[in-house]
């Protein structure tokens, strides 16, 4: 996939873009968790942790979502790229699928339409990151390449 850039100048940003959503995603988990304990797994009530509606279902989900991501962040060596190329599909689809069943009795995580529009951004920002940091050898400059050439 020579269209992919290797080793871009920005990789460091994109990491760091993909661990900020790693920790939002933590935290609206933990604060979801905390807040919906005791309630129906699968409720749908009231209860908006960080401006976002949730239930018992979505906040583990999301804890163990944010906790992935900022593992993978933390290890690095193109295993974050694939985590987040992956996190970025799956954050798209689930945000389409629940965009569809948003005001059917199967939207079970409790999805908003700004819940679905916040899926969406973080989806597309992970893919993003995901695009931008695969990281390689470094490749031998032309000089050096010449010379390699020269002597052998």
């Amino acid at each position: 996939m020579s269209h992919i850039p290797v080793n871009h100048p920005l990789r460091p940003l994109y990491r760091a873009v993909a661990a900020v959503i790693g920790l939002y995603v933590l935290a609206f988990g933990i604060v979801g968790f905390v807040l919906t304990r005791g309630t129906d797994l699968f409720a749908r009530s009231d209860v908006s942790a960080l401006g976002l509606p949730t239930n018992q279902a979505f906040s583990l989900l999301s804890i163990v979502a944010g906790a992935v991501i900022l593992v993978s962040v933390a290890i690095g060596r193109n295993i974050d790229r694939i985590v987040e190329l992956g996190g970025g599909i799956a954050f798209l689809l689930v945000g389409t699928v629940m965009l569809a069943l948003l005001h059917t009795d199967s939207n079970v995580l409790n999805f908003s339409p700004v819940t679905c529009i916040v899926s969406y951004v973080i989806g597309t920002l992970l893919l993003a990151a995901g695009l931008y940091g695969k990281v390689a050898p470094a490749r031998p400059t032309a000089l050096e390449d010449a010379r390699g050439r020269a002597s052998g």
